[in-house]
């Protein structure tokens, strides 16, 4: 396919496959008979798996788009190639739709398992041309199925005519983009949903490649890159840069992506991004005009170390967790028996032992402290590797390793991430300008020897005096908060949670109470945790007692927030927070300040670092803590209601 081509959608229509005059009293009908008219076509090796496909696919959410439109789709290997059907069903079916209207129009896609894009490139196009109502309108007065291929074939000739005239060849922008955050849970894909979703309502076609929690998804081609007319990189973590050498490039935040879609798209198809350079390394980082600030560079950098610190931390304190939940279940404390008195020596000795009391206990905290004491070098290794690629992991273990060891600690282990990434990189220009003949032997010897020796320079005569004894001041501060103080101190970190959600506010909070756990300060945690539960919980609520606050999607939607909050999932209320910011958002954060103020009154104390409500069974004073949640979600619900204007009121 060359340059600015791309598969049209009379290319998969076979006359056969359209029904002009369809009747279905039901949802299944109606896909029954479509299912039909798709075998007719020959597109087919296996009808009834392709028809338990389409009704699988309809199980996940109905593809009932609204506006009297339905978009049923399937990829499976039951299908010999790329087809559509169509049905027109004048007299309408109840599809479930978002917007509850009956649907009159129907496409039916089928894409072969082995082709990438055709499905979504299909459902991209459709989607741009059925938005237009006089263009459906045609559609549904056709008199027979020739009259209604010709009706596509104008209005995705009128499509092409539509592209830029500033660009030189006439063609169609092909846009390329890549979203990342540092989970990978959320963010990634709003994103990604964003820039298609808008790149469709302005009829360019798009292709979003997903660097989330589960690896790359979608990865563009080179010769996607090499047809590319712009790609557009909304990440906050790392992303492979050199393959886009010579390309225009627009560097942001995931949050852009997210928000500032339209922007985007608009700068991609103007030909204002500035063309990238690559460094011909791994990272790629490479250089650009249009580069990302200061401020995102660093935070990019932090979010890395963060997002490959965190299963290290989840997993060995959930671990840790279970075993003194073993032990609290095994031993009272209380009434401590004296064959562990005489083991241990004493009776402080044996609560100071509590975690290994019981062989259970002991394995279980032994492998989750293996696993947690990998925490800080992990985040400083991978701080120095988004800096300066492979020659800043080591410097970066070395330094981490050394602040879980010391006194400086979290705080130690973040500089150490930032000292050893720039390190390597004034090494490996110190290097550069040496003969090729030795130049094989910086990344593997000079820089690992001598970067070693400055790391452990550094942060033994530097960055543990200074910055251990700053974060032992911390530590023990907290340790001896009580009363008012503790209570701000909840309501603060919990609040926090709320204010971006997910955003570099709530990971603040969020590393700060992880990092509290290592401290042993667990009350941090238990007020952190609870403020991130809180505002998807609240959002449920409200969508089921202020309906008309909410649209009918919103009203769909809302009670899944129930799951994502109990699961401590906070992201879950970003797309109520987006389309509604000034009002969300400080209804959010009143409801998790109230819930951390009264976990903190409470003294709940929480040793594992997330878990949601599947981890209440080791919170301390779980009845109480499940009290803060359910006041501070209903608080957050009440604010929401009194907040959000109805559907009738706004503007």
């Amino acid at each position: 396919m060359r340059k600015g081509e791309y598969m049209k959608i009379i290319d998969l229509l076979d006359i056969r496959s359209i029904d002009l005059n369809a009747e279905a009293s039901t949802k299944d009908e109606a896909l029954e008979k479509a299912v039909l008219l798709m075998e007719r076509s020959g597109n087919l090796n296996d009808a009834d798996e392709y028809r338990r496909g389409v009704y699988e696919r309809e199980k996940e959410g109905t593809t009932g788009i609204g506006e009297g439109l339905a978009v049923p789709h399937c990829k499976s290997k039951a299908v010999n190639r790329a087809g559509l059907a169509a049905m027109v069903i004048k007299d309408g079916v109840n599809f479930e739709a978002l917007d509850g209207k009956p649907v009159n129009l129907l496409f039916l896609i089928a894409a072969p398992e082995g082709e990438n894009n055709v499905h979504l490139e299909v459902l991209s196009r459709l989607s741009v041309l059925l938005m237009d109502e006089a263009f459906t309108e045609k559609l549904m007065a056709a008199k027979n199925p020739k009259e209604f291929i010709s009706i596509i074939e104008n209005a995705e000739k009128g499509m092409e005519n539509d592209a830029p005239d500033k660009l030189s060849d006439g063609e169609k922008p092909r846009i390329l983009a890549v979203t990342g955050c540092p989970t990978g849970i959320a963010h990634t894909y709003m994103a990604a949903e964003s820039l298609e979703k808008k790149a469709r309502e302005m009829g360019y076609g798009i292709k979003v490649e997903t660097r989330g929690s589960g690896g790359a998804k979608n990865v563009l081609t080179e010769r996607e890159i090499e047809e590319a007319d712009c790609i557009i990189v909304a990440a906050d973590t790392k992303v492979p840069m050199d393959r886009f050498d010579g390309k225009p490039v627009i560097v942001c935040k995931v949050s852009d992506g997210i928000n500032k879609a339209e922007e985007l798209i608009k700068r991609a198809v103007s030909g204002e991004a500035h063309i990238y350079k690559g460094t011909h390394t791994e990272r790629g980082e490479g250089s650009s005009e249009d580069k990302e600030g200061i401020g995102h560079s660093i935070y990019k950098n932090l979010m890395n170390g963060v997002s490959h610190m965190l299963p290290f931390v989840v997993g060995g304190g959930i671990l840790i967790a279970i075993a003194f939940l073993i032990d609290g279940m095994s031993v009272d404390l209380n009434n401590i028996p004296q064959h562990l008195i005489d083991e241990y020596g004493s009776v402080e000795n044996v609560k100071g032992n509590f975690g290994v009391l019981t062989p259970v206990a002991a394995f279980f905290k032994g492998l989750g402290g293996t696993a947690f004491g990998l925490m800080l070098p992990v985040l400083a290794g991978f701080i120095a590797m988004s800096i300066a690629d492979r020659p800043g992991l080591l410097l970066g273990f070395v330094g981490g390793m050394i602040a879980a060891n010391g006194t400086s600690g979290f705080l130690g282990a973040l500089v150490a991430g930032f000292l050893a990434g720039y390190a390597a990189l004034t090494l490996k220009k110190i290097f550069s300008s040496l003969p090729d003949t030795v130049g094989g032997l910086v990344p593997i010897l000079f820089i690992p020897v001598l970067g070693t020796l400055i790391m452990g320079l550094l942060m033994n005569y530097v960055i543990e005096p200074v910055v251990g004894w700053i974060n032992t001041a911390i530590n023990n501060g907290l340790a001896n908060l009580s009363g008012a103080n503790i209570i701000l101190l909840g309501a603060l970190l919990a609040g926090m949670m709320s204010v971006d959600m997910g955003g570099p506010v709530n990971k603040a909070a969020y590393l700060f109470g992880t990092a509290q756990i290592a401290a042993g300060n667990y009350d941090i945690m238990a007020a952190v945790m609870i403020g991130g539960m809180v505002p998807p919980i609240a959002i449920a609520i409200a969508t089921l007692i202020f309906k008309n606050k909410f649209n009918a999607q919103e009203r769909k939607a809302g009670p899944a927030n129930f799951v994502m909050g109990l699961s401590f999932i906070t992201e879950g209320a970003i797309p109520f927070a987006a389309s509604d910011p000034f009002r969300v958002i400080p209804a959010c954060v009143i409801g998790s300040a109230v819930s951390g103020a009264l976990s903190a009154a409470f003294g709940c104390t929480l040793m594992a670092p997330h878990g949601g409500i599947f981890v209440f069974p080791v919170v301390g004073n779980a009845l109480m803590y499940g009290v803060a949640l359910i006041a501070g979600s209903i608080v957050g619900a009440s604010c929401l209601g009194a907040f959000k204007k109805k559907i009738s009121d706004r503007v």
